[in-house]
């Protein structure tokens, strides 16, 4: 259990002021320019250290992804993009840092800008956040004013800008090639890869595109140490995280917790438990609606981290735990997953622009039980045909939810048709 001594978030739920004289008396901008004197390589290190993993969904450590771009300049600026194009349904996590607590993130994109030799940040919003982009660009305001960023940041000789961008609300624009494309002004398309955005990015210049909380975690760590970092959580999964839990919770809640902590326990202390109790519990998806979901059996004793939830062919993702309880028809649920991945498709690859309509049809007439029981295993074969073969990781978020359920409920899906089918015989009688 996380102790309040090592919250990174202390004004998640906006009790406080989150202007820049409230960000301050919490401890933000303190001395920040001690930080910048340690040099672009002391910050790294200690971010590679602290054992920081993306919290984006992704979990690339981030102080690895830092140190990817160029020491040198070849002539060329490099840029730092915060990815706060929050979509994964489920997640709420971000939004709430913005409009809480700014501040952290400006500062974070300061050290982190720094460290990668970057001239600016461009911090790229969901359009829908209009609050927390209002919030940021008044936090962003205020910093200049202060001389915290612009010319001479902190004091320290290093000119560093932030620009907020607002994007249209895509989905797929939370891709870290689409977002790029985007903030361009292009149509939100994912890339191929290579070359890789720390190579050639924004505007054809080197970039690195993190989410907003791997950045906002960012000074904190620097302060305190990464070996403090690294003493919360598990080994290979350290520190604090914001978990989001919505759902059949008796108090849905983003709270800052222990990588690691028990997803029951998760629950039960935070999120007053499943109504009706954990025994009413039918199945929880971990970590956003991209992931595969869990029946209550896994549930009662999983660990809330990135290897355990792979060990149980699940996985962390943003940490958005969607709770259902034995009023869901998950069948239905995961058909309408499907229709939000059928419509947030960009159409580019044809395994995903096809497929991902297959899915969401075949899905539909399997929710009443309008199907053959085959077509279960058809319908499996068509996602690992998706899984893998796009682009970007669009075409696996639309193929896990639906495997995740054949998994671990098909015997459900398997007693509707038969009721549908028994229905239909006894109508013909």
């Amino acid at each position: 259990m996380l102790q309040d001594k090592d919250r990174i978030f202390t004004n998640l739920y906006g009790h406080h002021d989150w202007r820049l004289a409230g960000a301050r008396a919490r401890g933000d901008w303190d001395n920040t320019k001690a930080i910048l004197d340690r040099g672009p390589e002391g910050i790294i290190d200690e971010m590679k250290k602290s054992g920081l993993r993306g919290r984006g969904g992704a979990g690339f450590p981030t102080g690895m992804k830092w140190s990817f771009m160029p020491k040198k300049s070849d002539g060329r600026p490099s840029y730092l993009v915060v990815n706060a194009d929050e979509g994964e349904p489920g997640t709420c996590k971000d939004r709430d840092m913005m409009r809480h607590d700014p501040h952290k993130l400006i500062e974070g994109c300061l050290v982190a800008g720094f460290a990668m030799r970057a001239v600016a940040a461009y911090i790229y919003i969901r359009g829908e956040f209009y609050r927390e982009a209002e919030h940021l660009e008044y936090a962003i305001a205020e910093a200049y004013q202060a001389g915290l960023i612009g010319k001479n940041a902190c004091g320290s000789g290093y000119d560093f800008d932030v620009y907020v961008h607002r994007g249209a609300g895509a989905y797929i624009c939370g891709e870290e090639t689409a977002l790029i494309e985007s903030l361009e002004g292009k149509k939100g398309q994912p890339r191929l890869k290579p070359p890789f955005p720390a190579n050639v990015g924004v505007w054809g210049c080197p970039t690195t595109v993190n989410n907003v909380e791997s950045i906002a975690v960012a000074p904190t760590i620097l302060r305190r140490g990464g070996d403090w970092f690294a003493g919360i959580g598990r080994p290979n999964n350290t520190g604090t995280k914001v978990f989001c839990i919505s759902g059949h919770v008796n108090k849905p809640c983003n709270v800052e917790e222990e990588m690691g902590i028990p997803l029951k326990e998760l629950i039960e202390k935070h999120a007053g438990g499943v109504i009706g109790g954990w025994d009413n519990l039918l199945a929880i998806i971990p970590g956003g609606s991209s992931v595969p979901l869990l029946p209550k059996s896994i549930c009662d004793d999983v660990l809330m981290d990135f290897d355990s939830l792979r060990a149980v062919r699940s996985g962390l993702g943003t940490a958005a735990v969607i709770v259902m309880n034995k009023d869901t028809d998950l069948v239905r649920a995961i058909a309408r997953l499907s229709k939000f991945y059928m419509h947030e498709s960009c159409g580019q690859c044809t395994p995903c622009r096809e497929g991902t309509g297959w899915m969401w049809r075949v899905m539909e007439r399997m929710a009443v039980g309008r199907a053959e029981k085959r077509e279960i295993d058809m319908l499996l074969e068509v996602t690992y045909q998706i899984e893998g073969h796009t682009i970007c990781a669009l075409g696996d978020a639309a193929a896990w939810p639906i495997q995740g359920l054949f998994r671990h409920f098909r015997p459900e899906v398997e007693r509707r048709i038969d009721a549908y089918h028994g229905a239909a015989a006894q109508a013909a009688e």
